[in-house]
């Protein structure tokens, strides 16, 4: 009899294949980390199967199911579920609640020869674990804010901590209007099984102090969880500083040079530069209102100038002049206006080798 399994924990700390025979439309709306989508059924074909089943009941949409994957088509689909397991032999399969297109999934693999172990409850089960643990991890530790200044640094020193988790490395985005990548960022639910996924190995490996970046509610267009939001909402914070020159080189080096590179892998040297200025000049846009219209032009024309720039060596002391007049003018008052916000949280500030010094020492893990 094939194996069904519920240690939701295991499979998910383990980094296990899976195998989501669910449709292609559901999959693209959010799956797991080490998830490849080899569906049953593909959207027609299960928009034609849900149809039936509303109108005619369950059995006539089984056999709707049968005939629309059968000969040649099953097939394949029967021999690609069958690579999976040969490649991932400590893989599982699933579909939305573990019922009937994972057990047929699972019988046509067994018919073939291949016994493979199916997921009870399914994607359904999985998420809800998920979830579940985000909030129980939130109930049970304690997080320490990472604050800081547009610059100074903040997810340079998360990356030296193991008990530090990477908000805006899972949403990839740097939270600011300037701050999304070449790539998308991923959807709601990819971001957030992502997100507990990484919580659950924090907790697995004992740590109960996390730490993470002081965020907004949202970054780029991800919500975090809510759970996360009301427990970052009292926690203690730490002040991270840095000289103004270095926060401007860092900022021009993650928003200038190293974006253009991205833009520039992505879509080749045209392209992709159109593609940077064009994300550049939507930025600033953004937050016309906030900057007042003379101050946008401002900045908007030095902008421009650095853009048409042919040689792009020679236009980067034009980005610091944007940059710079950004930060003194509203970045920093902005962040001056919030920090005051959260005095009574701080419990330390200093520039990153102090900052991490403390945090070891006060907040180890």
């Amino acid at each position: 009899m094939p194996e069904l399994v519920d240690h939701y924990r295991e499979i998910l700390l383990s980094g296990a294949p899976l195998m989501d025979t669910r449709a292609p439309v559901e999959f693209d709306l959010g799956s797991f980390p080490t998830a490849e989508n080899l569906p049953l059924m593909l959207d027609e074909e299960r928009a034609a199967v849900g149809t039936c089943y509303k109108q005619k009941g369950q059995e006539a949409a089984i056999r709707l199911g049968h005939e629309l994957v059968h000969g040649k088509i099953k097939e394949q689909r029967v021999a690609a579920w069958v690579d999976f397991a040969h490649r991932h032999p400590e893989g599982y399969l699933f579909c939305f609640r573990g019922g009937l297109r994972s057990q047929l999934v699972q019988q046509w693999m067994a018919e073939a020869g291949v016994e493979y172990p199916r997921i009870a409850g399914g994607y359904k089960a999985l998420r809800r674990f998920l979830i579940d643990t985000t909030d129980q991890t939130m109930a049970d530790c304690s997080l320490l804010l990472v604050s800081g200044m547009t610059g100074t640094g903040k997810t340079e020193l998360l990356m030296r901590l193991n008990h530090a988790v990477d908000l805006e490395g899972h949403a990839q985005h740097r939270g600011s209007s300037f701050g999304r990548h070449a790539h998308p960022q991923p959807t709601p639910i990819n971001f957030e099984n992502a997100l507990a996924i990484d919580l659950l190995h924090q907790r697995h490996a004992g740590h109960w102090q996390l730490v993470v970046e002081d965020e907004n509610q949202t970054i780029g267009r991800l919500a975090l969880p809510q759970s996360m939001i009301r427990k970052m909402e009292v926690s203690p914070l730490v002040v991270l500083d840095a000289p103004f020159a270095e926060r401007v080189e860092r900022i021009l080096k993650d928003y200038v040079i190293d974006l253009r590179g991205e833009f520039l892998d992505q879509q080749g040297l045209e392209a992709g530069h159109a593609a940077f200025a064009q994300h550049l000049q939507a930025a600033m846009d953004r937050i016309r209102k906030r900057l007042g219209g003379e101050r946008h032009q401002r900045l908007s024309r030095i902008l421009q100038e650095a853009l048409a720039c042919g040689d792009f060596s020679a236009s980067l002391d034009q980005h610091r002049q944007w940059i710079t007049t950004l930060l003194e003018e509203y970045y920093d008052p902005m962040y001056h206006h919030h920090e005051k916000q959260k005095q009574g949280r701080i419990v330390f500030r200093g520039e990153a080798q102090a900052v991490e010094d403390f945090i070891r020492q006060q907040y180890p893990g």
